[in-house]
């Protein structure tokens, strides 16, 4: 025969005996490795300062220390970006549509989520008795993670089928007006930088989900990708009442060369009135604007906001913004733990792409059934 038949025989032979699906991928394992700071970046942090110290130069020594220590950096950010409004703990709830769906209840509800302001958003129920862990799942529109948008988003839907209430919100408005994010009191005259007030837009939400009679309040995390994941980021780490969190690649520091992690942008942290810069990268033509180019200067990063949820746990789902390079910031956070006695708090998963993929949701939700379940 034909020395190319032969090969193509064999490769036919060989395809056709293949089995006709692969083993499952092992989540908990994947999990178990996303807690391990790779050989080359193990006390490696890079240009990051260490938090351990006071703005006065005295050393944290302890947890006491540390308790003190993270009100000086949370109050530094607060005043920087502007106070948020009273919390919001009275929600005047609508029901506006329910539906059963598998083995939850999907409700979508109109609730007050700032002072001034009503937004819609979707409550999944599972199916059981008693108190249960709760998610709240932010993006661009809350229908994206209840699975009526692009796929390996739905992360509402995927948690409510494995027993989490999920509380899906997201920004259509402003989404829809191109503006994003969330303007207090007004997008002309914003009193806060709208990346922070998307921040107390969450908890305010955080605050819904604890009343729910299925709800457990001290088992609430928080979960975004991209934008929402910054949204996330900073939610989880300026309200300490979440238990847990997830960001999936948001840009976890400022990086000034990557046009996605964009923090420069008025929706996020460079918010001054109308009208706004070109969008785009800084530059001396376009350059940045409200407290983004002050926090640079000043030589401050988002692995400040990281060590506040210390001792929380939280995940890092890495993608093409948030590379294992990542770890030098990390490490900050993994200091702070080591000093008040706690390991494995700190998790890193990386894929090439910036778009989740079914195997780092996989690890998605496996933290949050590690983290959240008793």
């Amino acid at each position: 025969m034909n020395p190319i038949k032969l090969i193509l025989a064999g490769t036919l032979a060989a395809f056709v005996s293949m089995p006709l699906s692969t083993p499952a991928f092992d989540a908990k394992a994947a999990l178990t490795r996303a807690y391990v700071v790779p050989d080359e970046f193990k006390k490696d942090f890079g240009e990051y300062r260490s938090l351990l110290t006071f703005d006065d130069d005295r050393p944290v020594r302890n947890a006491a220390d540390w308790e003190k220590r993270r009100k000086e950096i949370r109050s530094a950010w607060m005043e920087l970006m502007g106070q948020w409004p009273p919390m919001v703990k009275e929600h005047n709830v609508k029901i506006l549509e329910e539906k059963r769906r598998e083995n939850f209840l999907q409700k979508k509800i109109r609730y007050q989520w700032t002072p001034t302001e009503t937004t819609d958003a979707y409550l999944l129920i599972p199916d059981g008795k008693g108190k249960r862990p709760a998610v709240l799942t932010v993006f661009y529109e809350p229908e994206t993670a209840i699975g009526e948008g692009r796929e390996n988003r739905d992360f509402a839907y995927q948690l409510a089928k494995r027993g989490f209430v999920a509380l899906s919100i997201g920004t259509t408005r402003t989404t829809q007006a191109r503006t994003y994010a969330n303007y207090w009191p007004s997008r002309e005259n914003a009193k806060v930088q709208p990346l922070s007030m998307l921040g107390c837009v969450a908890a305010n939400a955080w605050h819904l989900l604890a009343k729910q009679p299925e709800v457990d309040s001290k088992r609430i995390g928080i979960v975004g990708h991209s934008y929402g994941g910054k949204w996330g980021l900073f939610a989880a780490s300026l309200f300490d009442k979440f238990a847990c969190a997830v960001w999936s690649d948001p840009g976890i520091v400022f990086d000034d060369s990557r046009g996605s992690v964009n923090y420069w942008e008025p929706w996020y942290l460079g918010y001054e009135p109308p009208p706004w810069r070109k969008r785009g990268k800084v530059t001396e033509s376009n350059p940045a604007t409200g407290v983004y180019p002050r926090l640079r200067k000043m030589g401050r990063d988002l692995h400040e906001l990281h060590a506040l949820m210390a001792p929380r746990p939280f995940l890092v789902s890495g993608g093409s913004e948030d590379p294992p390079k990542r770890w030098q910031a990390l490490n900050r956070t993994i200091e702070v733990n080591e000093l008040l006695g706690f390991k494995n708090r700190v998790a890193m998963t990386n894929r090439p792409k910036h778009s989740p993929t079914p195997e780092s949701n996989a690890v998605i939700y496996e933290f949050f059934e590690s983290v959240l379940k008793p």
